[in-house]
């Protein structure tokens, strides 16, 4: 999945372009069926027992995510819902699906303070952006945010088909694939974090607020 700002920020959009038929276009209507795909991925994960149902889910809603942004650049679609709406939706399924895999237990390989820093960088990286776009300045998606994403889209495939009986998704190779993808997950997500915070004080230091 790509990070917030990075597919439909191409093109400066009036606020009168939030209304209008012209919204429906195709890539919005993509980002609004990837937020469906993930209302019913939670659905699933939380009536249990479905989980490589649930993967399959998940990496389908994440193709998505790449075709909106494709075809919003690709016939001039962009427009300011979605600007809005895209960011919203990827930070949904991929905070949501960490909490919902959260309350399968301890063997899903998830546990609270991961998904603290999970919310908690979103929340914090996301405030931080639209301060800044706000004053005028330029705060678009880094390559570790891209990576970031990535990462974590794989961390939730694999603990989903962790929680599967069959093999092989519950031998020890395959569960240490899992942790190691949950830890890759949680050290790039600070990383990034820490990255987007000193890119705000270098932006800030040359060109103060006024």
């Amino acid at each position: 999945m790509n990070s917030p700002a990075e597919k439909q920020s191409e093109t400066p959009q009036t606020g009168n372009e939030l209304l209008g038929p012209e919204i429906w276009n195709l890539p919005n209507l993509i980002t609004v069926s990837r937020l469906v795909l993930s209302l019913i991925l939670f659905v699933i994960i939380y009536l249990e027992g479905w989980w490589k149902t649930s993967a399959a889910l998940f990496i389908l809603a994440a193709a998505t995510d790449f075709l909106d942004g494709y075809f919003a650049r690709k016939y001039n679609q962009v427009t300011t819902l979605g600007r809005i709406l895209d960011p919203f939706v990827d930070k949904i399924i991929i905070c949501g699906a960490f909490i919902f895999i959260l309350e399968s237990g301890p063997s899903s390989g998830i546990n609270a303070w991961f998904v603290l820093i999970i919310i908690g960088r979103e929340m914090f990286i996301t405030s931080l952006r639209g301060y800044l776009e706000q004053h005028g300045r330029d705060f678009s998606a880094s390559w570790s945010g891209k990576i970031k994403m990535g990462v974590q889209c794989v961390a939730v495939v694999l603990c989903l088909l962790s929680l599967s009986l069959e093999a092989p998704y519950n031998s020890p190779t395959f569960i240490l694939l899992r942790d190691i993808s949950v830890w890759s997950a949680a050290l790039i997500t600070l990383y990034s974090g820490i990255d987007y915070v000193f890119r705000a004080s270098r932006i800030l230091r040359n060109k103060p607020l006024s």
